[in-house]
């Protein structure tokens, strides 16, 4: 959690981007995760100097004699004047020579400083972004997570950039439908902001922390509970957390960067994040670790509505679905990266579940007799608004294995408006709560699904194959609907006639008074 002081500094150094010219809310907060590497370097550079220096061993370090200059600490002084040249000259060709050979913390967002450029026009705007970045609390691993979610909170709200990010409490819920463990690999093959992972690796804190671990604070009056980046230590878990465990994929260099800038601030030290496209043939060539088999658990939200160049697409995902569509490649890719026994929550567009064409009804096939098929959870049409008003649904299945039943539930609200305005509704819960207590309920063999007029049910996979393997809601469930009753049609005219006849007696009334 961050305090309120520190939502107005972000909002005043967001403000002074949008009066300084830079208006594309995703090159806002590019340029102030550059910033943020850059001071997150120096201060790793300091730990390590300190570290080198109670051990005794030598300390390689990232900036060498000739780029001491480059270090936030010396540069972050200068004049306005002179500041802005340098870092335009000097430090952001470093984060590129730095890209061939960085190691340690937030090592892995070098990689993507390539092609990095800085916007930044005006010496004053750069002056304030430096002493605005200067004053966040980068040191605090239980703060900086929270602080830059509060800056990529902005993509929602400011433009066309917001349809990369899926709403944080769909992300919640489906993260705790899957509880993941600390022994998984997970991997999200078109990770955006890498929502998803953040989101995997903050259910790790809440759920694998011992007592100890816990720490409980007050802040503006608000108890709030936090958690201990280095919980999994003491199970042997930690290395595989920093630089095993997170996986992502996705072709938006920029938003490789954001991902990755996310993780480590988040408290992950090593993420794999990679620029790949994951359904093109030179995927596996290039991560024959990652393309096949290697992943227990995917959380993806897959590009709507994409087409693509069948010669472009891996074969081995052909063989499952022979489509140009993305959403149902992206099927097809998932279930080749689980392992077998592997899990995916994925969201899709309802056009997934009933699609006649023949790649939808081979696709939905596939799912149903080659693997296990869990549940369709089916959104409001709302949730993606005000960039998108497309009905979608998740749907949760694992590699292999076989399909018996399948649990629906159909979800009436999110707990937010589903107008463009997205106002909270009471608690902002709606029916989430619901769906994971039904869901974790059905997945224990608890309770009775077969009332198919209530919002959960299941339904038998004989039922869904009889209707050509269609997993639309609205085919299974079943509306209870009260017998209207009407007068009598000859009443209703009487009734009709003697107010006509009203009317007028009021219009002659009306007519004498002139």
């Amino acid at each position: 959690m961050i305090t309120g002081d520190l939502k107005s500094r972000i909002d005043s150094l967001w403000t002074d981007f949008w009066t300084g010219g830079i208006t594309n809310p995703l090159t806002v907060i590019e340029q102030i995760t550059f910033l943020m590497y850059s001071r997150l370097l120096d201060m790793q550079e300091r730990k390590d100097e300190k570290r080198a220096s109670v051990s005794g061993k030598p300390h390689l370090s990232r900036f060498g004699e000739a780029d001491m200059d480059c270090r936030w600490e010396t540069w972050r002084h200068y004049g306005a004047d002179e500041m802005l040249p340098h870092v335009r000259d000097r430090v952001f060709p470093h984060f590129r020579r730095l890209a061939e050979r960085s190691t340690g913390v937030g090592s892995q967002f070098a990689t993507f400083m390539k092609d990095a450029q800085m916007m930044i026009q005006k010496p004053s705007l750069l002056v304030k972004a430096v002493n605005a970045v200067q004053d966040l609390p980068l040191d605090r691993g239980d703060t900086k997570g929270d602080l830059y979610e509060y800056l990529l909170s902005k993509l929602t709200t400011a433009g066309i950039n917001g349809q990369f990010r899926t709403p944080r409490h769909i992300i919640r819920m489906i993260v705790e439908l899957m509880q993941p463990q600390p022994t998984d690999r997970i991997c999200d093959p078109s990770c955006g902001t890498a929502g998803f992972l953040i989101e995997a690796y903050d259910y790790l804190l809440r759920e694998h922390t011992s007592a100890a671990g816990k720490h409980v604070e007050v802040i503006d009056g608000e108890q709030l509970i936090t958690y201990s980046g280095d919980l999994l230590v003491q199970d042997g878990h930690r290395q595989h957390v920093d630089s095993d465990m997170f996986h992502a994929f996705d072709f938006d260099a920029t938003m490789l960067r954001i991902a990755t800038m996310n993780l480590v601030m988040h408290g992950v030290a090593e993420p794999d994040v990679h620029y790949q496209d994951t359904l093109s043939q030179s995927f596996e060539e290039r991560h024959p670790k990652s393309s096949k088999n290697a992943f227990d658990l995917i959380l993806a939200n897959p590009p709507f509505k994409g087409t693509l160049d069948e010669q472009d697409v891996a074969p081995d995902i052909l063989r499952t679905v022979k489509t140009k569509k993305t959403e149902l490649l992206f099927i097809g890719l998932i279930l080749r990266m689980l392992k077998t026994g592997g899990r995916c929550a994925a969201i899709v567009p309802d056009g997934v579940l009933f699609g006649s064409s023949k790649a939808h009804v081979q696709l939905r096939q596939h799912l149903i007799e080659h693997n296990q098929l869990e549940a369709v959870i089916s959104l409001p049409s709302g949730v993606f608004r005000p960039y998108a008003g497309v009905s979608t649904a998740i749907i949760i299945f694992a590699k292999g294995g076989k399909t018996e039943n399948v649990f629906f539930y159909d979800v009436l609200s999110d707990g937010f408006s589903l107008d463009d305005k997205r106002a909270k509704i009471g608690d902002g819960k709606g029916d989430l709560p619901d769906v994971q207590a039904k869901y974790l309920q059905w997945c224990e063999g608890k309770g009775d699904f077969g009332d198919r007029t209530a919002q959960a049910f299941e339904v038998p996979v004989n039922d869904i194959s009889a209707q050509n393997f269609d997993l639309s809601i609205n085919r299974y469930q079943q509306h209870l609907h009260a017998e209207e009753t009407h007068d009598d049609p000859r009443l209703i005219l009487k009734h009709l006639k003697d107010l006509e006849a009203d009317i007028q007696t009021e219009l002659v009334q009306l007519e004498a008074m002139l």
